[in-house]
Formats: C-alpha cells, structure tokens, sequence
C-alpha cells in the first residue's frame, strides 16, 4: 500500500545487496512487507502481530520482525529489516523489550508509529509480585531485578486496552477500512473478557496463590487474579539466580505449599528443573506467549492462554 514513501539511499542499498528476501509473516506464511495493495504492518513480536492480524482482518499484510522459536528479547534487527519496517504503513511495537526495534523504529519514517506500551499502563515489577510480596516486606533484602515490566499481553484486561489503542491507530491511518477495524476490535476485546472472566473464575477457589516461574513475565497476571509469582530470576530471562535467591524459592515453596516450578519453551530450563529435583516438586509450562512454535500448547494467544490457565489450576490446587 506503501508506494509513495521516498526510502533512504543507505537503506536502498542495504536492501539491494540482501536481495530483498522477505520475512515470513507471523502466521508462518512469506509475505512481502510493505508496498503491497492493503494496509502494510510490521509488528515487532508475536504478540503484536496477533493484534494486527486479528483487527487488521483482509485489510492488513502482516509481518513480524521476530520469528517463531526466536526469543524476542534478544532480537537484532539486519539492514534487510530495517528496510522493511521503513517500507511499511505502519509499525506495531512494544517499547523496551527489543531494544533493536526501538532505535529502528525512532530512525525511521514511518509515518504511523504504534507503540504498546503507551495504550495501557506499565508497573515496576520485580522478581516477586502479588499479594505475597507485601507479606514478605519484614525488613530483610529480596532480590528484586525490578523496572518496568513490557509483559501487559499476559493480562487480557490490559491486552484489551491495547487492542483498543491499535484499533483506533488502524482507523486513522486507513480511513477507508475504518469500519471493519472498529469491528474487529470490538469482536477481539469481546473474546478478551471472555478470557478474563475465565481466568477470574477459574482461580477463585485455590488451595495456593503462589507461583514460580523462571522469568518475571507473570505478574500482571498474577496481580489480576489475586495470586503470587516468584521468579527464579528478574524481568530478564537469561538472568542468572545467586544462591541466596534459590535457598530462599525452596524454603518459600515448603511454607506456601508450592507444588510446581514453572519453565517455558524459548529459555532454558534447566535452572528451573535444578530447584525442582532439589525441592522434590514438579516442573511444568507456562508459556508467555513470546512467539508460536510446535511445542506451543496452541496454536495461537486465546488456546495457548486457555492451557496456561488449566496448568495454573493444576499447580495452584483448584478447589
């Protein structure tokens, strides 16, 4: 849709000597990523791009900087793809998760730029939070990585007030498919409160409210339905936990009646698996939803959720 934007020499040449090969779109399928005939959009990760598509509809071309069993915040960004984000329409990004995104996006021309991370409210997070955090503030030190925390797909109330936010972006910038975006958006964030009445419901009644995972990319959730997340390590997932922290997960686990030390799929999960053999409890996924792959538990955000669900119910001991 893009055919008129004047792309810079360097980028010309970048994407000459690449060849212009194109990525593949976040469903898996290759797709050019801008000048084609509908509304083009680069999204920075999985969990954008799911918002693009599912408000987008037959309108959008769809293409994500971070590829399926790519951990996204360890993404770099080749000349070839800063060529494409400047060839699009648009860019959907989640500001201060991929650092590489975030410089090519601000260097860029784009002339519609959409970021995440201002549709809804960011916290600091930690490596602890929820309820169980303030019963733990007796004076001594915890390990808290914190900052603000870019995991707002995790809580389908917030992913919905994003939803909103793009909808409204997509409407302005092509105008001629307003209508259908504002329906699409509306037939989202309905299917997201669907989502968040689960989730309500189905960890009201629980033997425990604490967690562990390996990473700190729960904790909107967790602070959404009145539950805990202890993070084996911080907001970063290639963070190393010291000794102190992981003494101090195993005598937590014993006291809260912790049955499971959650891991997911794009990190390693040996850590995790180390303080459960030493623990004597069970390991088990709970995805963040960073990308689509062949081990996820769905194939896309609403089925995958759905299962992180089942598997908190499980852990947590519904009632």
């Amino acid at each position: 849709m893009n055919v008129r934007r004047l792309i810079p020499g360097t980028a010309v040449a970048a994407a000459t000597a690449l060849g212009l090969a194109t990525l593949s779109a976040c469903s898996g399928e290759s797709a050019a990523a801008g000048n084609t005939d509908k509304f083009d959009v680069v999204a920075s990760f999985y969990p954008m791009a799911f918002l693009a598509e599912r408000i987008g509809g037959d309108h959008v071309n769809v293409t994500s900087l971070t590829q399926p069993g790519q951990e996204p915040h360890d993404l770099e960004l080749s000349a070839q793809q800063r060529v494409q984000v400047e060839k699009s329409d648009a860019v959907l990004y989640l500001k201060n998760l991929q650092p590489s995104v975030d410089d090519t996006v601000a260097q860029s021309e784009v002339k519609t730029k959409i970021d995440a991370a201002q549709l809804t409210t960011l916290e600091e997070h930690g490596s602890e939070v929820g309820g169980h955090a303030a019963e733990h503030d007796d004076g001594h030190d915890h390990e808290e990585e914190g900052g603000k925390d870019p995991h707002i797909w995790l809580d389908p109330v917030k992913y919905a007030e994003v939803a909103e936010g793009v909808g409204k972006a997509f409407e302005k910038a092509d105008p001629d498919h307003a209508a259908d975006y504002k329906k699409n958006t509306a037939d989202l964030v309905a299917k997201l409160d669907a989502l968040n009445t689960q989730f309500k419901t189905g960890l009201a009644n629980t033997r425990t409210k604490v967690f562990i995972t390996t990473h700190a990319a729960f904790g909107y959730l967790a602070e959404r339905y009145g539950l805990t997340e202890e993070a084996i390590s911080g907001l970063d997932p290639e963070s190393e936990p010291s000794a102190a922290r992981v003494k101090e997960l195993e005598k937590m686990a014993k006291a809260d009646g912790v049955t499971t030390v959650f891991y997911e799929t794009l990190v390693s999960d040996k850590t995790a698996k180390t303080i459960a053999k030493d623990s004597g409890l069970k390991t088990d996924v709970l995805d963040p939803i960073e990308g689509i792959t062949d081990k996820s538990r769905g194939k896309d955000y609403f089925a995958v959720q759905e299962a992180n669900l089942k598997a908190l119910q499980t852990a947590l001991g519904t009632k």
